[in-house]
């Protein structure tokens, strides 16, 4: 029973991770999408491509899972150091070449740039999202271990 406890635990970990990339993807693509149609409605397009949002898709997913697996979940993590913003530089710098080789933007080198620095914002304001929830999550944690302390304290002093 032992080796089923611990195949169990390793699965739930796995689809952890497997949900965190999952949202983290659906999250990226839907700010990179929003740029993205904002750019071709100011080119003057109500019109958008399927091959680039299938790009942009697999990107974020491919992506994520660097981020995981690789940078070590920079954008989830407790600070924002060095090394994490040399991650969120990279990972920027990588949106914005694939989105150039893609033609995403028409080539246009100076949109691209722009696209970069959204990138580094929206990493920047992930960064803050998760950090606001960790702390949210904490302090329902601790709310909830004070009322259980008190039901067993209460318990007992019946006992």
């Amino acid at each position: 029973m032992n080796r089923h406890r611990k195949w169990q635990a390793v699965w739930e970990h796995y689809l952890a991770v497997e949900i965190g990339i999952e949202f983290k993807a659906c999250l990226y693509f839907f700010a990179i999408l929003f740029f993205y149609c904002m750019y071709r409605l100011l080119a003057g397009s109500l019109q958008a491509s399927i091959l680039h949002m299938a790009e942009m898709i697999f990107l974020t997913y491919a992506m994520g899972y660097v981020q995981v697996y690789l940078l070590s979940g920079f954008d989830e993590g407790e600070k924002l150091g060095k090394k994490e913003g040399a991650y969120l530089v990279l990972c920027s710098l990588v949106y914005a070449g694939i989105s150039f080789w893609g033609g995403w933007f028409g080539k246009t080198v100076w949109v691209s740039v722009l696209f970069f620095a959204y990138m580094l914002i929206l990493y920047a304001c992930v960064f803050l999202v998760y950090k606001a929830k960790r702390r949210l999550d904490d302090k329902i944690m601790n709310e909830n271990l004070k009322l259980f302390q008190a039901r067993r304290d209460g318990y007992a002093k019946r006992d």
